[in-house]
């Protein structure tokens, strides 16, 4: 697998107003589902991120379903299972992750998952520091 796409590039992608629209979207429509994917998490946090905005931005549940359609016909889906979740979990505790950035250390393990070449984010930090496994693949699109 080539690319692994961030929530971050996600919800880029789908507001044309992002700062990071442009390089967010060229990078999405650049890959297939055979050289691009996103974890199963990213779906429910774009989903959380566009309903919940503030203002013109907040799209409706139905609005927001039809742009995750297009990610998954887009991108592979990369689910972790019980087992991911533990080793995530136990490995992160032993790193000092806290808080949020558990959910960047599921999207981790599943870019490792996919065997992803490139992390694409535009939270750079939060990944660098979830270990050399991944902080050698994070780069902004």
């Amino acid at each position: 697998m080539k690319a692994f796409l961030d929530t971050s590039v996600l919800v880029a992608t789908f507001y044309a107003d992002h700062e990071h629209h442009k390089p967010s979207i060229d990078l999405f429509r650049r890959f297939g589902a055979k050289q691009a994917c996103c974890g199963l998490h990213s779906l429910a946090e774009t989903y959380s991120v566009l309903t919940g905005m503030p203002g013109k931005h907040r799209v409706s549940g139905d609005e927001a379903l039809l742009f995750l359609c297009n990610i998954r016909e887009q991108l592979t889906i990369v689910a972790l299972d019980q087992a991911d979740y533990w080793d995530v979990l136990s490995g992160s505790a032993g790193v000092g992750v806290s808080g949020g950035a558990i959910y960047d250390a599921l999207l981790g393990r599943c870019a490792l998952k996919a065997n992803a070449e490139t992390v694409y984010t535009w939270n750079v930090a939060d990944f660098k520091r979830l270990g050399h496994l991944i902080a050698r693949r994070v780069k902004e699109p």
